[in-house]
């Protein structure tokens, strides 16, 4: 039998008390999730809804009343939300919309990450129609229309929720949740429903911002009276959590490696384009916990959705940029003499552009750091929350820098070996053409994401067409600069 220190034994268990109790949100912390269970039977039609608030929005709602957060104020709202549902879902019987009214509701708090809780309100809604005839029944969910993050389901008995109501989601759902937002069937004579077609939203749907959604940081942190082990710890998990931030897929690190090939950068300057990234993504944790936290309309998806969009421009415009250089240096008429390059060597791409294209990719910010500084505004305890974030950042840091220093010697490499001369000979349009790739379908992700009814593939192809465009049209030069 292993014999483990008791100071071990005693760190697992205060981990395991601090975490078991609650849990971050399974779809998110951003998330909003419904759920439209309908019951025809003879003469009546009963709708069962339900909302699974996770931890940031439930912090906006709770942080906005003018009063404490007790039992009345818990009533008040659920009262208040049957208003906000009843507007938003739509009934329509043989092709006339229902009055809706709810019949009863009720509110419950249940404990989140970090302390923070998350609330779940169920409501019941009964439409009557008349026996032992047939209906044409639609029923579409428009409640918290632009909130498109989360699940949402409509379920026509005889069908069954997998979700137990909200509570319990399936593994496999996770990473794509249903967006399910009509229904339409017939009720027969019989009170049965025949002919049930449920369809999706036809809006876009956005995909939850990150992996990291674990809330054991948030929860290690808003213990009280904590050893100080406890609090070394937590700010070793805040670097660790940190670190697998800038493991996780996306497009700033592909930014960060292309720019640096691009730049022809050197170790230092791979150590400035890390610093820059994470100095983009905990400057995007602060703004957009304080607007979470002063504003409470403060619609978090869509500032996510602002910030690719307006990121992925200015990326597309450094690719434009870099594009158009590429392919003038590699003209036949750009001369050694007018430029002190070979025609195929081209131009590498400036640090400061690099610069803008690493942090534009960058700055998303992740959601376990928000719930962290919504955990420390909520303590009043800031500076606590500050450090742990800058910790965080400091692990991404890391990661980034150790990246940017692997394909710094990798791309030296690759530079002294003279079978891959083509590579390196190409090497300036390649990279301008994955940093106008990517900056494309950022702009598209970014679109999407405001609700325009488009696909991502049709908005990125015409922003490479855009950019393509803007490439090919030659630029008036006065020696080596270009003037744009």
């Amino acid at each position: 039998m292993v014999r483990r220190p008791l100071w071990a034994l005693s760190i697992l268990a205060s981990i395991c008390l601090c975490t078991g109790n609650a849990s971050a949100h399974p779809l998110g912390n951003f998330t909003i999730n419904h759920l439209t269970e309908v019951l025809p039977t003879r003469g009546a039609l009963t709708v069962r809804y339900t909302l699974d608030i996770a931890e940031i929005p439930t912090f906006q709602i709770m942080h906005a009343a003018t009063t404490g957060w007790n039992v009345l104020q818990l009533r008040r709202w659920a009262i208040e939300e049957s208003s906000l549902v009843t507007s938003g879902l739509r009934v329509t019987v043989d092709g006339a919309p229902r009055r809706l009214v709810v019949r009863h509701a009720r509110a419950q708090l249940r404990p989140g990450a970090g302390g923070l809780p998350t609330l779940y309100w169920t409501g019941s809604i009964v439409v009557p129609i008349a026996p032992g005839v047939a209906h044409r029944v639609e029923i579409n969910d428009g409640v918290y229309a632009d909130r498109r993050i989360g699940w949402k389901d409509v379920v026509v008995a005889p069908q069954t929720d997998p979700t137990a109501r909200l509570k319990r989601y399936p593994t496999a759902s996770i990473g794509s949740p249903r967006h399910n937002d009509a229904a339409r069937f017939t009720i027969a004579r019989s009170g049965d429903a025949t002919n049930v077609r449920v369809s999706e939203d036809d809006s876009p749907a956005l995909a939850s911002s990150a992996l990291v959604r674990s809330g054991m940081l948030a929860d290690l942190f808003s213990q009280s009276g904590r050893p100080a082990w406890l609090i070394a710890l937590t700010v070793f998990l805040a670097f660790g959590l940190g670190a697998l931030h800038g493991l996780e897929p996306g497009h700033g690190k592909a930014l960060l490696a292309f720019t640096l090939v691009g730049a022809r950068a050197t170790i230092a300057q791979a150590g400035i384009l890390a610093a820059a990234l994470t100095f983009a993504h905990t400057i995007a944790v602060l703004l957009l916990g304080l607007g979470l936290f002063f504003f409470a309309d403060f619609a978090s998806e869509s500032a996510f959705g602002w910030i690719t969009l307006l990121s992925g421009i200015a990326v597309a415009i450094v690719g434009a940029r870099a594009l158009n250089s590429a392919i003038a240096h590699a003209s036949p008429d750009h001369t050694h003499a007018e430029s002190g390059l070979t025609p195929d060597s081209g131009r590498p791409l400036k640090l400061t552009s690099a610069i803008v294209a690493a942090m534009s990719g960058g700055v998303a910010p992740c959601p376990a750091a928000i719930v962290v500084l919504l955990t420390a505004l909520r303590l009043h305890r800031v500076g606590e929350g500050l450090v742990l974030i800058v910790v965080f950042s400091l692990g991404l840091a890391s990661v980034l820098t150790a990246l940017g220093i692997a394909v710094v010697k990798g791309a030296a490499w690759i530079t002294r070996r003279k079978r891959f001369d083509r590579v390196v000979r190409y090497a300036p349009l390649l990279t301008a053409l994955v940093i106008s790739t990517i900056g494309s379908f950022m702009v598209a992700q970014g679109f999407v994401a405001q609700g325009i009814a488009t696909s991502v593939p049709i908005v990125a192809l015409l922003t490479l067409a855009a950019i393509a465009g803007y490439s090919l049209v030659p630029r008036h030069r006065h020696g080596d600069a270009q003037t744009i």
